[in-house]
């Protein structure tokens, strides 16, 4: 029979700590248990767990600092809070604090089954919850059917079902992660993490403590054990994002991650063996790169096993009109309005518009336009980038076919004038204007047309 759910208990009384451990494993829950506060976060920082229950009073890290660490790292698991002073206010301020749930000393044990099945039913709930609001404004999925994009598919179908390693080149915004998480869903490895991580967004040493992990007390700061990325991802697949921006020092490491599947966090010795399909970005050319001596060559080419370019948006053609109604649809959703109406000129601006920042651009342009529209409908001034970034010709382009105020007035007498069998007097009243306006105009025209005989 399946457990139910994994749980850590944090308590330093001997005699409550094996009580609660008893109950909860004879209702078949996993139970992992330590007797202070900073042993419950080294637990935490090494593996998941579905619940933690602590005693508030401890030596080294007390529950509530346990409750801030987990509230901070791991929001989706939830804390209960055990204390032998149960003082009027005490579980007001756990509550307050972000605990799940809050039980006394001395702990009665219908209380405690009941608090830890509720606590873990919300959590069941919360994460269904997500998964349908996720379903309801649609996954975050390839839209296109343009010539490059066909191409594109073909080969995330060929390298998908393979551990190879897959480098993904094209422009900032075009969707280059997306492409990753498509091939890890098509991958063998689909029901293990998908881990993405920017590269260019930490500094040397950040980094490596992230990819690689590090041990308790290896530099000021490191109160806990961290697992690196590669760790985290076991299994499945990390994506190395902005790959380029890898600091010349730490490409070397790296590279043995890479070809032995194996790590060493910082301040430890031990060999850690990971099991990891490894997928990079860059919208950097990696072989300028290895010429001005910033990317080891060796590194690129175990990395270049399998390469693949996501087009431009400029080179998508009319996928930028797929795009648009399949992203404005999901923002709509998010935002629990009906799928909006594109007017003909925002979408011919949408169309024409060059698109630098790719699908990107269009996505944050589209969830501003969806968020602004009015009686659900888009129209030019829901999407000043454009407006503000679009040539005079193209705007003149846009009107090129428009009627003029004049013409259109033209063209309403003459259809009331039809309507009321040419009697000027009655066609003078439908309008609101006196006879000889419609004489006058009516003569005009006559004069215009002999002329153009």
């Amino acid at each position: 029979m399946a457990s139910p759910g994994r749980i850590l208990i944090a308590e330093d009384d001997d005699l409550t700590l094996e009580l609660l451990a008893t109950v909860l494993r004879r209702d078949n829950y996993e139970v992992v248990t330590v007797t202070d506060g900073q042993d419950a976060l080294d637990r935490l920082a090494e593996d998941p767990f579905d619940l933690v229950l602590s005693d508030v009073q401890m030596a080294r890290a007390s529950g509530l600092e346990v409750l801030a660490a987990v509230t901070k790292q791991f929001p989706d698991t939830p804390v209960v809070l055990i204390t032998a002073y149960a003082e009027p206010g005490a579980a007001m301020d756990a509550i307050a604090s972000g605990a799940a749930d809050y039980l006394a000393k001395p702990v009665d044990i219908v209380a405690l089954r009941a608090t830890v099945a509720r606590a873990l039913e919300r959590r069941r709930l919360a994460k269904e919850n997500r998964s349908l609001r996720a379903a309801i404004a649609g996954r975050n999925v390839l839209v296109g059917t343009s010539a490059p994009m066909l191409d594109l598919y073909k080969q995330i179908a060929h390298v998908a079902p393979t551990d190879a390693t897959v480098s993904i080149t094209g422009e900032s915004g075009s969707g280059k992660e997306l492409v990753a998480r498509t091939i890890h869903e098509r991958s063998r490895r689909a029901e293990r993490p998908f881990v993405a991580f920017n590269c260019a967004a930490l500094a040397d040493g950040i980094l490596e403590s992230e990819l690689f992990g590090h041990e308790r007390g290896s530099f000021t700061g490191a109160s806990a054990l961290h697992k690196g990325l590669f760790e985290t991802a076991e299994g499945g697949t990390i994506f190395l994002d902005e790959i380029g921006d890898v600091p010349t020092r730490m490409q070397g490491e790296l590279l043995r991650v890479i070809q032995e599947s194996e790590v060493r966090r910082v301040g430890g010795s031990a060999v850690i063996k990971v099991n990891v399909r490894v997928i990079s970005a860059t919208n950097r050319d990696l072989g300028a790169e290895v010429s001005a001596g910033r990317m080891r060559q060796d590194l690129v080419y175990r990395l270049n096993v399998v390469s693949l370019r996501v087009p431009s948006l400029r080179e998508r053609g009319d996928d930028v009109i797929v795009l648009t109604l399949h992203l404005a649809a999901r923002h709509a959703a998010l935002l629990g309005r009906a799928e909006p109406h594109i007017s003909e000129e925002a979408m011919y601006r949408i169309r024409t518009y060059s698109w630098p920042g790719n699908v990107r651009e269009l996505d944050n342009a589209l969830a501003r336009a969806v968020a602004m529209s009015q009686h659900g409908v888009i129209l030019p001034g829901d999407l000043p980038a454009l407006a503000e970034g679009a040539a005079p010709a193209v705007l003149s382009a846009i009107h090129s076919d428009w009627p003029t105020l004049e013409e259109l007035q033209r063209r309403y007498i003459e259809r009331v004038l039809e309507h009321t069998g040419h009697n000027k007097t009655s066609a003078a009243s439908i309008l609101g204007i006196d006879r000889r306006t419609i004489q006058r105009l009516a003569s005009r025209e006559a004069g215009e047309d002999d002329k153009s005989r």
